[in-house]
């Protein structure tokens, strides 16, 4: 393991998940692979959407050609969790494996969210569709019938099929019973926002170790899908300025009080920035 040149990774990712890239055609498997880069510069790229394509090519030869989506998502689950024995890493939930794609291929051990991209792509290229659904602390997937009624998938625990009041028990495990189900829980999420959500998944595990040399190009990822968030450009900069990257920082620090003039740390940022200029000017 190494580090990439970020600016490639930055690249590539951005060549997947750009403004100019509608959600719906953004290339799942690939940006999760790209995001995977930051950890293994050299990956293989092309041979881990092969994994996923052989997948895909596996429950196909169990589906029947009958339009019934819970015999499709039973093939789903058998192949997926019991022949190639993808399952949630429950013993160690905050390793970063967890969400790197190669490594949960490998490893067959994932995150809700990274077993559910797995899952949802390759009932994709099945021309089953399903949707990610971002509820707090647990992301599940949702196919809707032909009558437009709503099947709840949890890919965590083997693709069981969720209830309403199973959604309940999953938020009363989490979070003590102190939150309740609402609708907005169950609703859908783009594309966007399941890597966005990946990513943040992997900053919160590095930022919690204190580890900033790898938290700086994960939010540099984040920043390529929402370039315009004050508090992700202010975050880079205290990041970059903890790594003795002044100029970087600074110029970070000036984007943001472009970007929130009225912020109630503008003050506070603006002395920041000065003493960094002087530092520089020091240095030159």
């Amino acid at each position: 393991m190494g580090n990439a040149d970020p600016i490639s990774v930055t690249d590539a990712f951005a060549s997947i998940v750009g403004s100019d890239i509608e959600d719906e055609r953004i290339d799942l498997v690939r940006a999760a692979l790209a995001i995977a880069r930051i950890e293994y510069p050299d990956l293989d790229v092309e041979a881990y959407v092969a994994r996923v394509n052989d997948l895909a090519v596996r429950v196909a030869a169990q589906v029947l050609p009958v339009d019934d989506p819970h015999q499709t998502i039973a093939a789903l689950n058998r192949v997926l969790f019991e022949e190639a024995g993808l399952r949630g890493n429950r013993d160690d939930y905050y390793d970063p494996r967890n969400s790197f794609l190669n490594d949960v291929l490998d490893r067959g051990l994932g995150l809700p969210i990274t077993l559910s991209l797995v899952y949802m792509e390759v009932a994709r290229r099945l021309g089953f569709l399903l949707f990610g659904v971002g509820m707090p602390g647990h992301f599940l997937l949702k196919h809707y019938d032909v009558e437009g009624r709503e099947i709840l998938i949890d890919c965590f625990s083997g693709g069981a099929l969720l209830s309403p009041d199973d959604c309940q028990s999953r938020l009363d495990e989490i979070y003590s019973g102190q939150m309740s189900l609402r609708p907005e829980f169950l609703m859908v999420v783009s594309k966007r926002q399941m890597l966005t959500r990946i990513l943040n998944n992997l900053k919160s595990v590095y930022l919690a170790r204190r580890n900033f040399r790898k938290t700086l190009p994960i939010v540099d990822l984040i920043m390529v899908i929402y370039p315009r968030s004050p508090e992700d450009v202010k975050q880079r900069a205290l990041l970059r300025c903890s790594l003795g990257l002044k100029r970087g920082a600074l110029e970070d620090l000036e984007q943001y009080l472009k970007m929130s003039p009225e912020a109630s740390d503008a003050d506070e940022i603006r002395q920041t920035a000065l003493a960094i200029r002087r530092m520089l000017a020091l240095m030159n």
